[in-house]
C-alpha cells in the first residue's frame, strides 16, 4: 500500500504579500492585523530607502494605509 506524501497546493491569500517581491512597506503589523494592498497616487520615499511611483501597488499596514491616505498619498478607491 503506498501513501500520498504530497502536500497539497495551497493558493495565496488575496490579502497577503504573494511574493518576496512584494513587500509589507512602512511599520509592521500588530497582532491580528493583514496588509492592506493600495494604489499610490504620488511620489513617495519610505524609510528604508524604497521609492514609489504613482500607480504602484503595495501592501502596507491598515493603520499606515490610513495615515496615508489622509496625507493625500494614496488613492481614496481601496484595491
Amino acid at each position: 500500500m503506498t501513501t500520498n506524501t504530497k502536500k497539497p497546493i495551497t493558493e495565496p491569500s488575496a490579502e497577503q504579500p504573494k511574493s518576496e517581491a512584494t513587500p509589507l512597506l512602512g511599520p509592521p503589523l500588530r497582532p491580528g492585523q493583514k496588509p492592506e494592498r493600495v494604489i499610490f497616487a504620488h511620489h513617495l520615499r519610505v524609510a528604508g530607502g524604497t521609492v514609489v511611483q504613482p500607480g504602484d501597488t503595495a501592501y502596507l499596514s491598515p493603520d499606515y494605509a490610513r495615515q496615508l491616505r489622509g496625507s493625500g498619498y494614496l488613492a481614496r478607491t481601496r484595491s
